[in-house]
């Protein structure tokens, strides 16, 4: 029993071992290969990267897509409004069309002649005065009108003219005739009424505006300083073209008269800034004519002052010498009394056009081609010639100086385009 039970033992020790070898030989390689064998992929390999923040920060929620997307470029600069009609039209046209519509030439009222036909078109020059005197009625100044514009407006690429005359009544009234009311002095007009006179200057401003005749060179806006003393103003008081002796007076009818031209569709023109009224000499005849009395703020500069508030949109420049105010230049070529009075202390913003500077006497001393130049230079807009044998070398003395000044070509390009953008509002800009 004793040997028996040793044999079993000695059997079931070999059977578990041999139970345990069969067991580590399907078991142990299996353990072995699956340390030294790689997976095709990493489990993790589609998962983010760990993240840096600590444990107790929530994520940023943008956090992934700023460090993956560039930045933004800055932003550009917002582009440049379109630009107006009378901007487009003025980058199309030469320096000598450009120079043109800073130029008024006169044509005779009775009709043009070769230096008009020249002056309106070889030489561009872009707006017209009727000059002269005429009886001949409504009819004929329109016939004259269509033909200066006909020629103008080849020459300025469809580019209509201004049409300009004299047409403040009394003696100082170029178109007369079937159409064309009688006008009394402005002396007269100031025994009327503001609104009485406002509705007669309206009817007066529609029978300009039905013959072609855009522009009144009215009102005077100068004060003379007595019923006594107007006899000594050549310019002014002998003539009666004064609406009365004080600056009260001279503002409410020249406004008066200024605003029943803008309700007929004409322009009107406060004429001769800074004032006339004192002075004892014409420029149109004499030389050195002086105003020594009037200074900047002077009370009789306050109807043109009125006259801008109210909204005039041209104004005429004396020639008269004011040393108070400037003394070294005329006011025609004196940027202080353009500058600085009429655009600075008055706050005027349209145009600004001379008085005649080519038969003006008072200007003959200039030479001929710097007149237009000295002008544009101070701060005017248009040039007025009322020669029209002459036009063409003052419109000749601007192309010049424009051509080798680089700064003034700046300058006439300023004003040519307060010219188009007055044009523009007047409906003369080509569609």
């Amino acid at each position: 029993m004793a040997q028996l039970s040793r044999r079993a033992l000695i059997a079931i020790v070999a059977s578990v071992v041999l139970i345990l070898g069969g067991l580590a030989a399907v078991v142990v390689p299996g353990l072995v290969a699956s340390r030294t064998t790689p997976s095709a992929a990493s489990p993790s390999s589609s998962l983010p990267a760990p993240s840096t923040q600590s444990p107790t920060q929530s994520p940023t929620p943008t956090s992934s897509r700023t460090t993956t997307r560039p930045s933004s470029p800055p932003s550009s600069a917002p582009p440049p409004p379109p630009q107006s009609r009378a901007q487009q039209v003025l980058a199309s046209m030469t320096l000598e069309q450009r120079a043109g519509q800073v130029v008024m030439t006169s044509v005779p009222v009775s009709g043009l002649d070769a230096a008009s036909l020249t002056a309106l078109g070889s030489d561009h020059i872009g707006n017209v005065f009727l000059k002269g005197r005429t009886t001949a009625g409504a009819a004929a100044v329109g016939g004259v009108v269509q033909t200066a514009r006909a020629q103008v407006t080849p020459a300025t690429l469809g580019v209509a003219p201004f049409v300009a005359t004299d047409q403040e009544g009394g003696q100082v009234q170029i178109l007369r005739g079937p159409g064309f009311s009688n006008i009394p002095s402005a002396l007269a007009q100031g025994s009327m009424t503001p609104d009485e006179l406002r509705a007669s200057a309206a009817e007066w401003g529609r029978e300009l505006a039905a013959a072609g005749v855009d522009v009144n060179f009215a009102p005077v806006m100068d004060t003379v300083p007595s019923a006594a003393f107007a006899p000594q103003n050549i310019p002014i008081g002998k003539y009666q073209r004064e609406f009365g002796f004080s600056p009260d007076a001279v503002a409410a009818h020249g406004i008066a008269f200024a605003q029943g031209m803008a309700d007929s569709g004409v322009v009107a023109t406060a004429k001769h800034f800074p004032g006339l009224g004192r002075v004892t000499a014409n420029t149109d005849t004499n030389t050195t004519v002086t105003d020594s009395v009037t200074t900047r703020d002077d009370a009789y500069v306050a109807p043109f002052a009125e006259a801008v508030r109210a909204g005039v949109p041209w104004v005429m420049l004396s020639n008269a010498f004011y040393p108070a105010i400037d003394p070294n230049n005329y006011a025609v070529f004196s940027p202080t009394v353009i500058q600085g009075m009429l655009r600075g202390d008055l706050g005027f913003q349209g145009i600004v056009v001379s008085d005649d500077i080519c038969d003006a006497t008072q200007v003959s001393g200039f030479l001929l081609d710097h007149r237009g130049v000295d002008f544009l230079g101070a701060g005017g807009t248009m040039v007025l010639c009322t020669d029209q044998t002459l036009a063409p070398r003052v419109w000749q003395g601007i192309v010049d100086r424009a051509r080798s000044d680089p700064g003034f070509a700046k300058t006439v390009d300023a004003a040519a385009l307060e010219v188009l953008e007055a044009k523009d509002r007047a409906g003369l800009l080509p569609h």
